[in-house]
């Protein structure tokens, strides 16, 4: 009799090409499905050029175009054009700028239970709101699954978070994931896939399963998936694609790492408080606090039920006069819904502003709050800064939230808000944005990829050198974002394609004397803290300190997706065997540490100023240390191939 697996297992044991499926072993999985978005996505595609073959090997691959969709300048446009003609000539979907969110407009036109998907953005995760095992990952992972090569990460653990009983009143999914984020933190699901079951699941859309999916990312987690069950199917029907339904679901007898349980009926609207995810306060708590500024959107909320939701709370209203309300719908499709239904009125006429469908204010392209100010915004980050105003206290909260603290003026107690509006629903068809995308040719020999002056050649790395020495450049605390270390934004954003130049920005949030102090040094380490590298798949926080010279970063703990792109890039991440050693290593104290004796899991000294020793260790895999050996991962593809 087959051994009984969970939906997770059952899986990667139906995609798995190496490996064990042992937890913490490493496996490698084959990838149906891949994208991108234009942040990450074109350093991808020039890494995938780099490989050397002539079209894609994957089921589907997508490019979209929804981060910086704000053209300034040449640079943005002119990678744009980059992607469009990349994407013709190696057989890849396109989808233009304006046409969507990525994981909004992948959940609704491509994402199929019981597929993989890898993403180059850290909310890939999103597809499991339809049974996809969907994983966000580096641009250089996501370029060799591009290639046909296999993704290569630890055997996760497996949570079977039972739901039971169903949402009342105000409560939404996000309040779920947010008293998820609250019990288990930002790091409490590092090398773990959440899987959800239990008879609460029957009582969840897709898009308020996606909805907590999405900003499972913020738990660190590798994935977050729900069952293929008849509420997939009614959605994948609604979508126009009844096809792609596959009922997929653990085996009744499936055993797992570990369990939580949840009563939905015990959820109350939340909100997570400046400025990290997992800091869960009650909107109650609340009650009082002005709100200047609410903002509806991005990839977590901004489908086409959270904005028919929103607009039923908003009809026949207008907004206080001190709020600004900004609301960006996920897709064309879902902005199309709202239009047919003369919903988008009532948003109108309360007085919000419709922006682009895009990410936008998400991640500081456009919609930045006033100084000091306090906002309401339905995103999945607040970290400090990412707003695009320095001293912005960000929080996170549900659409219906945020659309009573536009109406007021104020965060206020949801008992003093009357009757919710009804459940949203999606209408049984949809009008489909299909047509939109630009499909590739069939052969794309003859296409001509086009190249602005901002897209600048891959740098090729040296080996790792025998010793690594140097000083400590930088030392920082714990959870330490990505944004801290290569911050968001249109003009950084705008530089992806040029690591030269975005170099320049490296932890200037932190300390802006960084660029110039490692320069001046010639390279060396970063000290951090716990959970070092958290939140977005950005590899350019770890290809720009490349790039700089870091050779190292010695921490207490690592995020998931970030130790990935360490490795991808040949930087070494290195944990502290003692945390308590972390005080006694000071910026500028000079390091060195014998490369010849590092091994896979093993303990290695680090000598401190000559004289002093430290214990560090890592938990590389074989395959991981040799691809830092040579420099990185593309140098270890090149070396194979030639």
């Amino acid at each position: 009799m087959a051994k009984a697996r969970n939906l997770t297992q059952k899986i990667i044991a139906q995609h798995l090409v190496s490996g064990k499926m042992n937890p913490g072993s490493e496996i490698g999985l084959k990838i149906d499905q891949t994208l991108t978005q234009d942040a990450t996505g074109t350093m991808a595609c020039l890494q995938f050029e780099a490989i050397g073959i002539e079209r894609v090997r994957t089921e589907l691959s997508v490019s979209y175009v929804d981060h910086n969709t704000l053209q300034t300048g040449f640079r943005n446009p002119d990678d744009h054009r980059y992607l469009r003609t990349i994407a013709a000539k190696y057989g890849i979907v396109f989808s233009p700028a304006g046409t969507g969110i990525c994981h909004q407009l992948h959940l609704e036109n491509f994402a199929k239970p019981g597929k993989t998907l890898i993403g180059s953005d850290s909310h890939t995760p999103t597809a499991g709101g339809v049974g996809s095992l969907a994983i966000g990952a580096g641009g250089l992972s996501v370029a060799l699954a591009m290639a046909g090569m296999p993704y290569m990460l630890p055997m996760p653990k497996v949570v079977r978070v039972l739901l039971t009983g169903e949402l009342t009143g105000w409560a939404s999914a996000k309040d779920v994931i947010l008293h998820l984020l609250g019990q288990l933190t930002v790091k409490g699901g590092v090398g773990k896939v959440m899987e959800f079951a239990g008879p609460g699941v029957a009582t969840l859309t897709v898009p308020e399963r996606a909805t907590i999916t999405n900003m499972g990312a913020e738990l660190g987690a590798t994935t977050s998936i729900f069952p293929s069950d008849a509420q997939t199917k009614k959605f994948l029907s609604r979508m126009g694609r009844p096809e792609d339904f596959v009922a997929m679901a653990a085996d009744p007898k499936a055993t797992y790492d570990d369990e939580i349980a949840i009563d939905l009926s015990t959820i109350e609207p939340l909100a997570a408080a400046p400025h990290m995810p997992d800091r869960m306060v009650r909107i109650k708590d609340l009650a009082g606090m002005q709100v200047d500024q609410a903002a509806i959107g991005s990839c977590t909320n901004s489908s086409y039920t959270d904005l028919k939701a929103t607009a039923q709370l908003l009809d026949g209203k207008r907004i206080n006069p001190a709020t600004d309300l900004l609301i960006a719908p996920g897709s064309k499709q879902v902005l199309k819904l709202l239009t047919a239904e003369g919903l988008l009125d009532n948003l109108l006429d309360a007085g919000a502003r419709i922006l682009e469908c895009a990410c936008g204010p998400c991640i500081g392209i456009g919609g930045s709050p006033v100084s000091k100010g306090v906002c309401a915004r339905t995103f999945n980050r607040n970290f400090e800064g990412r707003s695009g105003t320095q001293d912005a206290q960000v929080y996170l909260v549900s659409p219906l939230t945020a659309a009573q603290a536009a109406l007021n003026g104020k965060f206020t107690d949801p008992a003093t808000w009357g009757t919710p509006p009804k459940k949203a629903e999606l209408p049984k068809k949809s009008p489909s944005i299909r047509q939109l995308f630009v499909y590739p040719p069939e052969n794309g020999a003859g296409v001509e990829v086009l190249r602005g002056p901002n897209i600048v050649a891959l740098q090729r790395f040296a080996e790792l050198p025998a010793v690594i020495s140097g000083k400590i450049a930088l030392k920082v605390g714990d959870n330490i974002t990505t944004d801290h270390i290569m911050p968001a934004g249109a003009q950084i954003m705008a530089l992806r394609s040029n690591i030269p130049a975005i170099s320049e920005h490296v932890f200037t949030k932190v300390d802006p004397d960084f660029v110039s102090r490692i320069k001046e040094l010639g390279g060396g380490f970063i000290l951090g803290g716990e959970n070092y590298g958290q939140g977005s798949s950005r590899e350019h926080a770890a290809l720009a300190p490349r790039h700089l010279g870091v050779h190292a970063v010695i921490v207490k703990s690592l995020a998931r997706i970030h130790r990935a792109n360490l490795v991808n890039f040949g930087i070494l991440p290195l944990i502290l065997v003692n945390k308590d050693d972390y005080e006694t290593l000071d910026q500028g104290a000079e390091l060195a540490i014998n490369a010849k004796d590092i091994r896979p899991g093993k303990p290695v000294e680090v000598l401190v100023g000559g004289s002093t020793k430290v214990m560090v260790t890592n938990d590389l895999t074989d395959h991981e240390l040799k691809i830092i050996q040579s420099g990185g991962l593309l140098n270890t593809v090149r070396a194979t191939k030639s």
